[in-house]
């Protein structure tokens, strides 16, 4: 089964190199919402819980952009 990325050729990977890293606050793609926090990374995966309603989620690291900011663990120091 197809996704619409597939179907319409979009290309949600980032153009730059940039070290994703948990803690780190991200988006994905080129969307500006919803935020997430990286909790873990394995290999070319990461794994993010969405920081509005707590669900998690795996992502490509290739497709996470890091928000400006600190992360959210050292917020909570």
């Amino acid at each position: 089964m197809s996704s619409y990325s597939d179907v319409f050729a979009i290309d949600h990977d980032r153009d730059y190199d940039e070290e994703i890293c948990p803690g780190d606050l991200v988006r994905t793609g080129p969307n500006l919402f919803p935020h997430f926090e990286v909790l873990a990374v394995h290999g070319d995966k990461a794994w993010v819980r969405n920081t509005a309603n707590g669900s998690d989620h795996l992502a490509f690291v290739s497709r996470c952009r890091k928000i400006n900011g600190q992360p959210l663990a050292q917020a909570a120091e």
